[in-house]
């Protein structure tokens, strides 16, 4: 009696974990929805942990990850970009929060040296967005574009990976 019980538990349970056989998957894809600007009722909640990846190159071989605290107003955390076959960029960020909008300074290393660089962000849902670098000739170095959208999308992932 107790295998049949089990069984029958079983199967019930593996028949609710079946989900929707829609062949529409769409955790895997950036909806419009995270890419249109995020309202204040979007805030998301205080004193939590967030982590985030963005892939990119053309085969989606150069990595950025983002680990974020955000603790009342105060953002602080970690973000790598880390490249095929490049010189990787890891370092802390910290920054503040307000409403759904991120402004911090990421404080890096990178072939030896230390640079810092201000990084733009929103918080959508399970996304986040950043504003894209861009090249300053004068300077030779790479800055946040201000005048951009926020057009990177970077997926969450469990912050213990």
């Amino acid at each position: 009696m107790k295998i049949k019980l089990c069984l029958l538990l079983a199967g019930a349970l593996a028949a609710s974990c079946s989900g929707n056989n829609s062949k529409n998957n769409d955790s895997a894809s950036v909806s419009s929805k995270d890419t249109l600007p995020a309202t204040a009722a979007d805030a998301p909640p205080v004193n939590m942990q967030y982590c985030f990846y963005h892939t990119d190159g053309t085969q989606a071989q150069d990595t950025t990850s983002v680990s974020m605290l955000i603790n009342g107003n105060k953002v602080t955390g970690k973000m790598s970009w880390i490249p095929k076959e490049k010189d990787a960029r890891k370092g802390t960020i910290e920054g503040t929060l307000k409403e759904n909008a991120i402004k911090a300074v990421w404080t890096y290393g990178q072939e030896g040296s230390k640079d810092t660089m201000t990084v733009d962000f929103q918080l959508r849902g399970n996304a986040l967005a950043q504003k894209p670098y861009k090249y300053d000739a004068k300077t030779g170095r790479q800055l946040t574009n201000e005048k951009a959208d926020y057009t990177v999308i970077y997926s969450m992932k469990n912050c213990g990976n």
